[in-house]
C-alpha cells in the first residue's frame, strides 16, 4: 500500500475518533489533518527522490563497469609494439607518381596475392578530366574519381589517386576481404596491425602536419578540393611508443620510421585514409 494512502487513512481514523470524543475543536482537526497529508506528501516525495538517486547511481556504476570491460577488450587486442616483415617494392623508376599502386602492391602481396605495380597502374580507375588554367584557377581531376594526371613522368600534369579506387582496385584481388579503415583512429588500425596485417594509407612525403602554405585549390567535376603536391602513399608496418613503422615505395626503404605523433599528425591532415584486409 503506497506511503501517502497509509497516513491518509491513519489521520481519517484519528479525526473520527477525535470527533466522536469531541477531544479536539473542529479547527484542530482539520489543522491535523493538513498535517498528516503534508506530512505524508513530503515523506513520500523524499523516498521517490531516494530511490531516483540510487537508480542513477547504479546505472552510473554499470555504464563505468560496461566502459570499462570495452576498454580492457580493446587493450587486449593491441599489442604495445608491433613490427611486421612486408614485401617492400620501389615504384622508380617506372612509376614517378605511383606511390598508392605501388603501396597496394605490398599490402597484396602480404596477403599473398602476386599483384604486380605495372598492371596496377594500368588497372587503377583514372578520372579523365584536363588540366586546365583559367582565370588563375586550375581545374582537374578529383582523386577520390580515379587517378589525377599522369602517373609515368613528372613532367607533365598530375597527381595521384585516394582511398576509394584502390579500394575498388583491391576489391578485384581479394572479393569481400578489404576493409576501408578511412576516418577511424589510429587505435582501430592497431587491432589490425596487431592481428599481423598492414595497413595502406595516404600521407605526405615528409612525414609531419604541413603547413596551409602547402596545399592549393582545385576546381573539379564535383567542386573544389584543396591537395597537396607532397600527397604520398606508404604501407604502415609496425608501431612502438615513439614511433610508427612503414614502407614507403619512393625509397624502396622497409620498415621505415618516424615520429609516432608527427606522423598521425600527417596522416589525419589528409583525411585518415586507410584500407586493408580481414585475415584468412
Amino acid at each position: 500500500m503506497p506511503i501517502v494512502l497509509l497516513l491518509f487513512i491513519i489521520a481519517v481514523a484519528l479525526l473520527i475518533i477525535f470527533f466522536l470524543t469531541k477531544a479536539l475543536s473542529k479547527s484542530a482537526l482539520v489543522s491535523l489533518l493538513m498535517f498528516c497529508l503534508l506530512a505524508a506528501l513530503l515523506f513520500n516525495q523524499k523516498i521517490e527522490t531516494t530511490i531516483v538517486r540510487l537508480t542513477q547511481s547504479y546505472l552510473t556504476k554499470e555504464e563505468a563497469l560496461i566502459e570499462n570491460v570495452i576498454s580492457s577488450a580493446v587493450e587486449k587486442k593491441i599489442k604495445p609494439s608491433v613490427l611486421l616483415d612486408v614485401p617492400a617494392i620501389r615504384q622508380l623508376p617506372e612509376l614517378p607518381r605511383g606511390c598508392e599502386v605501388t603501396s597496394l602492391a605490398m599490402l597484396l602481396e602480404d596477403a599473398g596475392v602476386q599483384a604486380d605495380k605495372l598492371t596496377l597502374a594500368k588497372q587503377i580507375k583514372k578520372d579523365p578530366t584536363p588540366f586546365q588554367r583559367k582565370n588563375g584557377k586550375v581545374y582537374f581531376g578529383h582523386p577520390n574519381d580515379g587517378f589525377v594526371g599522369d602517373m609515368y613522368s613528372l613532367t607533365t600534369p598530375g597527381l595521384g589517386v585516394y582511398h576509394k579506387p584502390i579500394k575498388q582496385l583491391a576489391e578485384m584481388y581479394l572479393p569481400d576481404r578489404i576493409i576501408d579503415l578511412t576516418g577511424s583512429d589510429f587505435s582501430v588500425l592497431q587491432q589490425y596491425l596487431s592481428k599481423g596485417v598492414p595497413i595502406w594509407i595516404i600521407t605526405n612525403s615528409t612525414y609531419k602536419k604541413l603547413p596551409e602554405s602547402a596545399f592549393r585549390e582545385w576546381e573539379t567535376p564535383r567542386g573544389p578540393i584543396k591537395i597537396t603536391y607532397y600527397e604520398h602513399s606508404v604501407v604502415i608496418t609496425g608501431y612502438d611508443q615513439d614511433y610508427i613503422y612503414f614502407n614507403d615505395p619512393l625509397t624502396g626503404e622497409k620498415n621505415k620510421k618516424a615520429p609516432r605523433a608527427d606522423f598521425l599528425d600527417a596522416w589525419a591532415q589528409m583525411g585518415r585514409q586507410a584500407i586493408t584486409y580481414q585475415p584468412d
